[in-house]
C-alpha cells in the first residue's frame, strides 16, 4: 500500500511538472498569426466595383476601419478623420462594413468620402473582416506599414494622432 502511494504521488508530481500552458491557436485572432494583408474581396461605393488587395497602392500604409453606419462612435471617427485627412496623405484608408447596401451608401453620402481620395468604403459581403481580425468593438481599426506587415490595432475612438504615432 505504501508503495502504490509513493508511485501515484510520483506521477502525479511528474504529470504537473512536464505540463505546459499553452495558448490555443484558435483563440489568437487570425491578423495575428499571419500579420499580413489578407486576400479579401469588397464592393466599393458608390458603384458596387470589386476591390481587392491587389487594388491596394504599393508602398502605401494601409489602415482598415470595420465600422457601422448607425454607430456613434463610427460617426465620430469619421468626422475625426475626414478633418486631418490633410495628414494621412500617405496612407490609403480602406472603411468596411458588412451591413446593408443602402445604409453604407447613405454614410457615404453624408460625410462626402467621395471628395476623400485615400478613402475608400466598401462592403464585405461574406463577413470575412469581423472574423479574421475577430472584432468585438467598432470602429475596430488596424494599422499596416508600407510593406503589407500587421502593426497595431484599436478600438473605439481614436484620435488621429494616435493612429497617426504607428505610421
Amino acid at each position: 500500500m505504501k508503495h502504490l502511494l509513493i508511485i501515484i504521488t510520483t506521477i502525479f508530481i511528474s504529470c504537473s511538472a512536464f505540463s505546459q500552458t499553452t495558448v490555443k491557436t484558435e483563440d489568437t485572432p487570425v491578423y495575428l498569426r499571419f500579420p499580413t494583408i489578407p486576400e479579401f474581396t469588397l464592393y466599393k461605393a458608390p458603384d458596387s466595383t470589386a476591390f481587392t488587395r491587389d487594388n491596394l497602392h504599393k508602398k502605401k500604409n494601409t489602415i482598415f476601419i470595420i465600422f457601422s453606419p448607425d454607430c456613434e462612435h463610427c460617426q465620430r471617427e469619421t468626422e475625426m478623420l475626414t478633418k486631418n485627412i490633410n495628414k494621412f496623405k500617405n496612407t490609403q484608408i480602406v472603411m468596411v462594413t458588412y451591413l446593408p447596401w443602402e445604409e453604407m451608401i447613405a454614410f457615404y453620402h453624408h460625410y462626402k468620402i467621395a471628395d476623400y481620395p485615400q478613402i475608400t468604403m466598401a462592403r464585405d459581403t461574406k463577413f470575412f473582416f469581423p472574423v479574421f481580425f475577430k472584432v468585438r468593438n467598432l470602429p475596430s481599426i488596424f494599422v499596416y506599414d508600407k510593406k503589407g506587415k500587421f502593426k497595431k490595432s484599436f478600438e473605439g475612438d481614436v484620435k488621429p494622432e494616435t493612429i497617426l504615432a504607428e505610421l
